[in-house]
């Protein structure tokens, strides 16, 4: 028997795959303010000045409270601006808001009709996203949980809403129900961001009640086709890619695959470096 031994070196290529870790929700411009309290200001959204790529993106700071709070300002039929609480942006194109006065309502007391409004959304520049619910109270024999259309119905949404305001039409003037149903209310809430409770029927302050909402954003009024045309006044920065939404007007930007971070200011995408060969060596023996 012999043996043999061999050595042999084996360089080996150690690869180092860096990932690009730029935070989208955070990308506000260079030099502009990033935070409102704990909500995330990224671009075209802004404080003002070149902050903001446009009016209807201005985001007003209310620092007076302790937590300070952020607000979307918009203009108003017949001039003026009026304002909505901010509670999340999103990059893909919808922002959470939440306001008063928004919620629909007609109330009844043993004289008759006693109180009421029909509640009011006029924000032409961010439609309404038509894939939540508009819920309305009503009726009998209601059952907590459901709204299924006993005591609480609801319904989608349109495409395309930016405008709306409630009327309810009841019969015997809540007579009937009067005892622990005194009101008709509707308003549009966030899907799953409110239970309906039998105890809703009876509550006769529901209607200065705050219900989170989302709308829907884009870029200007062109679409993609026509905005692309005009380079100097495109939104859609380095390696990303325009989209024409199906619920409003304008487009949208976002990031080409490979890519991320904030595709108003410009992709980042992941970088693979490879290393000099790592050479090792080592005896290998073989018997016969």
């Amino acid at each position: 028997m012999a043996f043999i031994c061999m050595l042999k070196e084996v360089a080996l290529f150690a690869v180092a795959l860096t990932l690009a870790t730029a935070s989208v929700a955070s990308q506000s411009k260079p030099g502009c303010q990033s935070l409102c309290g704990n909500i995330s200001i990224p671009y075209p959204f802004g404080t003002g000045e070149s902050c903001n790529i446009s009016s209807r993106h201005f985001i007003r700071c209310d620092t007076t409270l302790n937590l300070p709070r952020a607000f979307l300002s918009y203009p108003v039929p017949g001039g003026g601006y009026a304002e909505i609480r901010l509670l999340h942006i999103s990059l893909d194109g919808y922002v959470f808001v939440t306001s008063s006065g928004n919620i629909g309502y007609y109330c009844y007391n043993s004289s008759g009709h006693d109180s009421g409004s029909s509640g009011y959304h006029h924000l032409r520049e961010f439609v309404i996203s038509h894939t939540k619910q508009v819920h309305g109270h009503r009726a009998t024999d209601v059952i907590n949980g459901s709204c299924s259309g006993i005591g609480c119905c609801q319904t989608a949404l349109p495409k395309g809403l930016w405008s709306y305001q409630f009327y309810f039409n009841n019969l015997g003037n809540h007579s009937g129900v009067l005892s622990f149903n005194p009101c008709n209310y509707g308003f549009i809430v966030e899907d799953g961001a409110h239970k309906f409770s039998v105890s809703d029927l009876n509550d006769t302050n529901f209607n200065q009640r705050e219900f989170p909402r989302i709308l829907d954003w884009t870029i200007g009024n062109q679409n993609c086709t026509e905005a692309q045309k005009d380079p100097q006044n495109y939104a859609c920065k380095a390696h990303s890619a325009c989209i024409d939404p199906d619920n409003n007007d304008g487009y949208l930007c976002k990031c080409v695959d490979g890519f991320q971070g904030n595709p108003y200011l410009g992709c980042q995408g992941n970088e693979i470096s490879i290393s000099p060969p790592l050479h090792i060596q080592f005896d290998e023996i073989f018997y016969f």
